[in-house]
């Protein structure tokens, strides 16, 4: 009896049609199968099953990337393609998001909008394509911003908005980005053309439009945004974001700062406290700033993503005292 040749299972996703013409017959696709040492991504895809991470997030990526091999035309866009990018998405459930695709006008695909896969129909000009560090065809970082943002309220699209800013700024520097980067309005201007660009590509953009105009790459983390967004939203006098307080020893930069008020907002996240030490220093920046006469509110980020009426309510009574 002939005993059949080993084959290496795929690391990646693909089609069974592309492993039968290396040689794998289907009935050896199916034995891998039934031992679970391949797994099936999707109809007509495959990958070995050392190869499926325990992170839902990799798991999405690598749907994303079974549909693109299905459909060669097809593009990983909108939040899928803002996962590959690594853009901060607000409610982030990689075990139910569904596949984001777009496919290319004129060539008969139709959009769909249910299931496990959403797919759009929609001009993609080749500049707005690129390859992914996995290998995946996925839209360009200023198209998959636009994208995300479109349907999404001002805080949100200022979250993503801003942390696009940031990446594009970034790409335009040598070495790593620095504070006097994001402050360089003429960086900043160069980095928005193409988001502007790509908005010129497609319908509905108005918000995202309008957050950009609002949109800062000095901002540093998405509780930054997403109240800065909700302050406009709110009607309040907009802040300086990270005011440069200057010291004998240094400088601090606080997340906001109303001038007329003498007013200094800070946003607080868990990832400020991560270490034992990093709570104790935060309260003794605090009595250093109320020591030089500022005065000061503060917010938690859940309390942003929450409650933000209540946030702005309290923005608003330190404003008028």
């Amino acid at each position: 009896m002939r005993t059949p040749e080993p084959w290496v299972l795929p690391s990646s996703p693909t089609r069974g049609r592309d492993l039968e013409a290396l040689g794998v017959g289907r009935g050896r696709l199916q034995t891998a199968l039934a031992s679970s040492r391949l797994i099936r991504l999707r109809q007509g895809v495959y990958l070995g099953r050392d190869h499926w991470p325990d992170d839902p997030a990799a798991r999405h990526l690598l749907r994303a990337a079974a549909e693109q091999a299905f459909q060669s035309a097809a593009v990983i866009s909108h939040r899928s393609a803002a996962l590959s990018w690594g853009l901060p998405l607000p409610r982030e459930d990689w075990s139910e998001e569904p596949v984001w695709l777009t496919l290319p006008r004129g060539e008969g695909f139709r959009s769909l909008r249910g299931g496990r896969v959403r797919q759009v129909v929609a001009a993609v000009p080749s500049h707005h394509v690129t390859t992914s560090g996995h290998g995946f065809r996925v839209t360009t970082l200023p198209r998959t911003a636009v994208d995300a943002a479109r349907d999404l309220p001002l805080p949100e699209t200022l979250v993503i908005l801003d942390a696009s800013l940031r990446a594009v700024c970034e790409g335009m520097v040598a070495g790593q980005l620095r504070r006097r980067d994001v402050a360089n309005q003429r960086l900043v201007d160069a980095a928005r053309l193409p988001l502007e660009e790509a908005m010129r590509w497609l319908p509905r953009t108005g918000g995202v439009r309008a957050g950009l105009a609002l949109a800062n790459p000095v901002r540093e983390s998405p509780i930054e945004s997403m109240s800065f967004g909700h302050m406009a939203m709110a009607g309040l006098p907009l802040p300086s974001c990270q005011f440069e307080v200057r010291l004998p020893g240094g400088s601090l930069f606080p997340d906001f700062y109303w001038e007329d008020a003498n007013l200094i907002g800070e946003s607080d996240g868990r990832l400020k406290y991560a270490d034992s030490s990093a709570f104790a220093r935060e309260k003794e920046r605090e009595q250093l700033l109320r020591d030089l006469g500022f005065r000061i509110v503060r917010w938690l980020g859940k309390e942003i993503h929450l409650h933000p009426d209540r946030v702005m309510a309290r923005i608003g009574r330190m404003l008028d005292a």
